[in-house]
């Protein structure tokens, strides 16, 4: 017995049992979601997008070590809250005692675990009264110093890089004035200490600021979480409502019947249960690309719905009863149903091939939910529509319409038929007309941008108009880090997006460290900002401590330039002194030099107009002149990695979807049908469709992202089931007899119908995703919508030509054979 006759023995086996057994099947199935809802409470959220995708990358390790050794208080890490003040003047007296005011109410309270500050107000108030170490007795000190002697204490620290990057870009020393200032608040928390635990202080913190006048915002990774968590639910809340409106309508037109319309809607039900008590059983975390999963899977659901029923009703008008009407419509479907869901695995499942977490984790889910969905569709739905049909004619229960969706002799169906008949004139030309816009479309698609950033998984600064709208509770709650985001890039010099980092590891007491650590700066890369002297500048490094702290300390300048043997500014011996000086008087060493000056870390400025990617290399680049080991790191560095990794993710996925599921269909086809090539025939539309959606997310400006660098696997694994249900009928109707253009008509206005109406409400399903109140969500709903509509319109337009130059080069196989034969037996 051959492959192909083995896999239709199973299937005729399969279909049997749920033809012949259906009260068996549906009880089974309701028992095992009864199974799968108690996975629900395992469900864990997932509320740090950003680092999931950066874990074990070097880059973010070199980070992770530079903000385990070095104080930086634009790292809002693990142990720190930032307070952002705005305003007039926030070094007036007034604004530098609302700000200690708020770090001594923090200092109060022993749940928030205070530690200490850094910050332009302690740091002022430290100056004019070192004695002063709390947040107390440095208000005091700002409450009775005249305004004469703060600025004296401003002037006096003004020239100090450490109190400098604290304020914003306009800081004033001579008058002294700034618009923005950052305050560090750091916590020493035990061990078991929580995101949560974290996320309860920052609140808390926030409550605390919102009670003192004036603008002072609270920032930190646990506001952050937070923000992230509360996405996932308002997202939910918005997106979910609009999805089952959109299928309810659709569907109740597609199936016009509420008793069909109630079934179809329950096993999508149940898609969903099973999916999500899958995630809690195999404790695969919940994040904000999970949320594409139950839409995408509702999609699948949603056009095996559409076809099972529509064929068991083009059975029963042509006059079947209902059993053998379901089982002759679902032996014909489901040898087409295990190949969609074995391609879909491929397109979802290529995923789990990226070497970023939440993509295959994301891969992982989708696929097992398509082998749920193909389950529930394939043998539960027909088994219960035969039950309930049973128990409906028992009680005298009409049909409100049980019509097929189009039919040959509809306007519809012509419509839909129309390309096939146009075609059949010019088929070669019409395949080569294809050929070359899709070449053009790719290559003009080739050129789509990678991004990875952290307002990708946040909401805009400003809302769009429907989002402000919506009556509770579809509300979104208020999220303040995308425009604290926005005001550290806008106000300060210096921030994570505008900055890169050097790790640097060696001895730094050896003589030649320091001159080590400036040489490369003679001769930087383009997209490092410079001095007047054509070198680059660190923002901060600890040469920058140095020279800040001979500037103040005459007695320290005279020790550097007796230790500087060739007169340069750099000391060259005697550095294990040097660095004992300045730790001993608290100079800010310790944020650019570890204690035991084995670790450094150097910060430098990039140009405005350099692009991430740009900087980035130029970093690598850059950390390879220097005479100890360097690593590039910092947000910048590592957020650009991953771009290199989502790219990567995004043409890995996609060629491992098209091989495999080129190969699964030409292996499929040759055993069923002895026909390989129609394996071919069927890639040909997809592909077509993923040229023109690359050169449409280059036109509309949309980049590969943390969650749209999936689509391109994921089109092919939701866009080749049009062209399987289109090509499974053809041969249907290919070996009854008719040629290949009346197969081909016959196929567009029958199952046209159903793949229409299951490209509207999967189109729109998808697309309602555009709605999230996240650009990453948004993007990902708007392009599925695309791929989905280019996926039906290539299984129309592009499959009828192809199929008809297919079905020339099957007809002269045939003949050859056939004149073969008759040599042989001649």
């Amino acid at each position: 017995m051959s492959l192909g006759d083995r896999i239709e023995t199973a299937t005729t086996r399969l279909n049997t049992t749920i033809v012949d057994s259906p009260r068996r099947v549906v009880i089974a199935f309701l028992v095992l979601t009864v199974l799968f809802t108690g996975g629900f409470g395992l469900i864990s959220t997932e509320t740090d997008s950003t680092e999931s995708f950066t874990e074990d990358l070097p880059e973010q390790e070199a980070l992770d070590a530079v903000n385990a050794e070095f104080e930086d208080p634009f790292e809002a890490d693990d142990e720190s809250t930032q307070l952002i003040h705005t305003g007039g003047n926030v070094l007036s007296k007034q604004a530098l005692e609302r700000n200690l005011r708020i770090l001594e109410r923090v200092e109060r309270r022993d749940d928030l675990r205070m530690a200490g500050a850094g910050g332009p107000a302690p740091m002022i108030a430290q100056a004019i009264d070192p004695s002063a170490t709390t947040a107390a007795e440095q208000r005091r000190v700002i409450e009775r110093s005249s305004p004469s002697e703060i600025r004296r204490a401003i002037r006096d620290l003004s020239g100090t890089e450490q109190f400098s990057r604290l304020l914003s870009e306009d800081f004033n020393p001579s008058d002294p004035s700034a618009s923005a200032s950052m305050t560090s608040i750091s916590h020493d928390v035990p061990s078991g200490f929580t995101d949560g635990d974290l996320t309860d202080i920052q609140t808390s913190v926030e409550t605390i600021a919102s009670d003192v006048p004036g603008d002072i915002r609270v920032f930190g990774t646990g506001i952050t979480n937070a923000e992230m968590g509360n996405v996932i639910a308002d997202s939910l809340s918005i997106v979910m409502p609009v999805v089952v409106v959109l299928l309810l309508a659709f569907l109740t037109v597609a199936y016009r019947d509420p008793i069909d319309l109630a079934l179809g809607l329950l096993a999508l039900l149940m898609t969903v249960i099973w999916t999500f008590g899958f995630l809690g059983y195999a404790g695969i975390p919940f994040n904000q690309q999970m949320i594409s999963v139950p839409v995408l899977l509702l999609a699948v659901g949603v056009d095996f719905g559409i076809h099972i029923i529509n064929r068991y009703r083009e059975e029963a008008v042509r006059g079947f009863e209902p059993t053998e009407a379901m089982r002759e419509a679902n032996g014909q479907l489901l040898v087409a149903f295990v190949i969609v869901t074995i391609t879909t695995v491929f397109g979802f499942g290529a995923n789990v091939i990226s070497d970023l977490g939440p993509i295959r984790n994301m891969g992982i889910a989708s696929s097992v939910g398509i082998i749920f969905t193909f389950l529930i569709f394939g043998l539960f739905l027909p088994a219960a529509k035969l039950e309930v049909d049973r128990v409906r004619e028992r009680l005298g229960v009409p049909e409100f319409n049980s019509a097929p969706i189009a039919s040959e002799d509809s306007a519809l169906g012509r419509a839909l038929a129309f390309p096939a008949v146009v075609s059949r004139y010019a088929p070669v030309a019409f395949v080569v007309l294809l050929l070359l816009s899709g070449g053009v479309a790719t290559a003009y698609g080739s050129g789509v941008d990678t991004s990875f950033e952290t307002e990708d998984f946040l909401p805009p600064e400003e809302q769009p108009a429907y989002v402000t709208v919506l009556p509770e509770p579809f509300a979104p709650g208020e999220y303040t880090v995308t425009e604290t985001i926005n005001l550290l890039e806008e106000r300060f010099a210096t921030n994570q997006d505008q900055s890169v980092k050097l790790y640097v590891e060696g001895n730094f007491e050896e003589d030649h460290a320091l001159e080590s650590l400036a040489a490369p700066n003679d001769d930087p890369p383009d997209s490092l900002a410079v001095g007047e002297g054509g070198g680059a500048r660190p923002q901060g490094s600890i040469l920058t401590v140095i020279n800040d702290h001979a500037d103040r300390d005459p007695e320290f300048a005279a020790l550097v330039a007796r230790n500087d043997r060739d007169g340069n500014g750099i000391p060259d011996r005697n550095l294990d002194r040097i660095y004992d000086e300045l730790f001993a008087a608290d100079a800010g060493a310790d944020a650019v030099l570890t204690e035991d000056r084995r670790s450094a870390q150097v910060t430098y400025a990039i140009e405005s107009d350099a692009s991430q990617s740009e900087a980035a290399a130029d970093t690598r680049e850059f950390a390879e002149d220097f005479r100890y080991t360097a690593t590039a790191t910092g947000s910048l560095v590592v957020f650009d990695a991953v771009t290199d990794v989502i790219f990567a993710s995004a043409i890995n996925g996609l060629i491992v979807a098209v091989g495999l599921t080129g190969v699964f269909l030409v292996i499929s086809y040759g055993a069923l049908e002895r026909k390989p090539m129609l394996g071919v025939v069927n890639v040909f539309p997809i592909l077509i469709a993923i040229a023109y959606l690359l050169g449409t997310m280059r036109l509309l400006g949309m980049s590969l992202n943390a969650l749209t660098a999936t689509i391109l696997s994921i089109s092919i694994g939701l866009g080749i089931a049009y062209s399987v249900h289109t090509t499974h009928r053809f041969i249907d109707e290919y070996n009854a007899g008719h040629d290949a253009h009346e197969a081909m008509v016959i196929t567009l206005s029958g199952t046209g119908g159903a793949l229409l109406g299951s490209m509207l409400t999967t189109s729109l399903g998808t697309g309602a995703l555009a709605l999230a109140i996240t650009p990453v969500l948004g993007d990902f709903g708007l392009l599925m919508a695309l791929s989905v509509t280019y996926s039906f319109v290539m299984a129309v337009v592009a499959l009828p030509p192809a199929m008809l130059l297919w079905a020339r080069y099957d007809a002269a196989g045939s003949i050859t054979g056939l004149v073969a034969s008759a040599s042989g037996s001649s």
